[in-house]
């Protein structure tokens, strides 16, 4: 497998036996290179003594030394400074652009190498390096710990940038989707974040000192305030109440002034929900949050501690909503305050990344720093990858130590991609 090949070159884990090309000069490999992921050599600038010549240059693997001409490699300049082709097979002689043949070396993938590959590739538990995880150091634990966090960071500023792109580049609109996307908890997060796209913000800005308007547009804007979302048992309660219709009138009126269009609300997912995560549940709690003006990302920026990040997030229903999960159907009363679980998985997913982001927009060290900092103070998410990960012996105390877990699981051993991981690499290289 040519991945492998190139695993095994980039780390220098030859067989036992000297190296040499195929016309018997023997081969010492300084440097490997600069490993390439686009087109072009697959290793830039390495150092190889070929006999008793120093050469520096490109490095070029392939499986079979004929996939040299399938990849057209001999009409492409850019392959004319190749010094050295590597191949699992020597099948054929390999010539560049100007005509000159290249030394070519057969490198063999040692046994273990090869044997603990296909373990890993094989196995369905995870990890599937656990066996070696008990052996690691602390230091080598917490330098590829604290890689995958920055990684997962980087790759959740990558999607706030990119709701920025869809917000007109406005930040303020992004952080607003953001956050509304990481109330759906999961199950109806790509269902928020499609909601708070089509709540109009700068029309509800005209209303923000009036709790109940807010949470009409909110609720209309859901498509909840169609009188077919309420099941049949509960619609003559819900009417008879009032609030419902109320809602409804005073959105009607909104939606015509604005021209709002409401999401359908056939998107929105029930099954296997708990009450307090029921989409009129957290809509309320979004419209409170609003209304206390809790919801803007200049208040995110100037939270400096964890107590006031709790403070900033900390939201409850409007009063209806104590009493009831749905429209028509009551509860006893409870003013459904974001649980503690709930809080720290909104300050871990939504506050961390978005202060990141914003550092990184602005050049402002000092957010990226504290995002860090609220990673390490956050205590760390309970879900079946922590404590996966937790049975095997990676210890799983902090936000940062979760947050760089999920990223291991969902972005290497989901993908089976043992070969860019530091743990792979320490159960690759084990010679037993």
């Amino acid at each position: 497998m040519e991945q492998l090949l190139h695993y095994v070159w980039k780390h220098k884990l030859f067989p036992l036996k000297e190296l040499e090309t195929t016309d018997g000069k023997g081969v010492e490999v300084i440097d490997p290179g600069l490993h390439n992921r686009n087109a072009g050599p697959d290793f830039f600038n390495a150092k190889v003594n070929i006999g008793r010549t120093l050469w520096v240059g490109n490095v070029e693997i392939h499986d079979k030394a004929s996939d040299w001409y399938q990849h057209h490699h001999d009409r492409d300049p850019r392959y004319n400074n190749v010094v050295l082709h590597v191949v699992g097979e020597v099948d054929t002689d390999v010539q560049n652009a100007q005509g000159e043949y290249l030394p070519q070396m057969q490198l063999e993938v040692p046994q273990h190498v090869s044997e603990h590959y296909e373990e890993l590739l094989k196995t369905d538990s995870y990890p599937p390096c656990y066996k070696v995880i008990p052996e690691l150091t602390r230091l080598k634990v917490h330098a590829w710990m604290a890689a995958l966090q920055t990684e997962r960071l980087e790759q959740k500023t990558e999607a706030i940038r990119h709701r920025v792109e869809l917000c007109g580049g406005s930040w303020e609109d992004a952080y607003f989707v953001t956050l509304a996307r990481n109330y759906g908890f999961g199950i109806n997060s790509d269902v928020f974040e499609q909601w708070a796209r089509v709540v109009p913000l700068s029309a509800v800005a005209h209303h923000r000192d009036d709790l109940f308007q807010i949470e009409a547009i909110f609720m209309g804007q859901a498509g909840l305030l169609e009188l077919e979302t309420i099941p049949d048992y509960y619609q003559q309660s819900a009417l008879n109440e009032g609030y419902f219709a109320k809602l409804r009138n005073e959105y009607l009126y909104l939606a015509h002034k604005f021209s709002m269009k409401p999401m359908d609300f056939k998107l929105w997912r029930f099954l296997r929900l708990r009450p307090q995560n029921f989409p009129h549940i957290r809509i309320s709690q979004l419209a409170s949050l609003y209304y206390q003006q809790k919801a803007g990302l200049s208040q995110l920026l100037e939270c400096e501690t964890i107590d006031q990040l709790k403070n900033l997030f900390s939201s409850h229903v409007t009063p209806y909503w104590e009493t009831h999960y749905t429209f028509g159907s009551t509860s006893s009363k409870n003013e459904k305050r974001l649980s503690y679980s709930s809080l720290n998985l909104l300050m871990i997913n939504t506050a961390v990344p978005m202060l990141f982001a914003v550092g990184r927009h602005q050049g402002k060290e000092v957010l990226c720093d504290r995002a860090f900092d609220f990673l390490e103070q956050l205590k760390a998410e309970n879900n079946y990858i922590t404590r996966m990960w937790l049975q095997v012996g990676l210890p799983v105390e902090t936000a940062g130590d979760s947050q760089a877990l999920i990223q291991l699981k969902k972005e290497y051993c989901d993908k089976k991609d043992c070969l860019r991981c530091r743990f792979g690499y320490e159960y690759l290289s084990r010679n037993k």
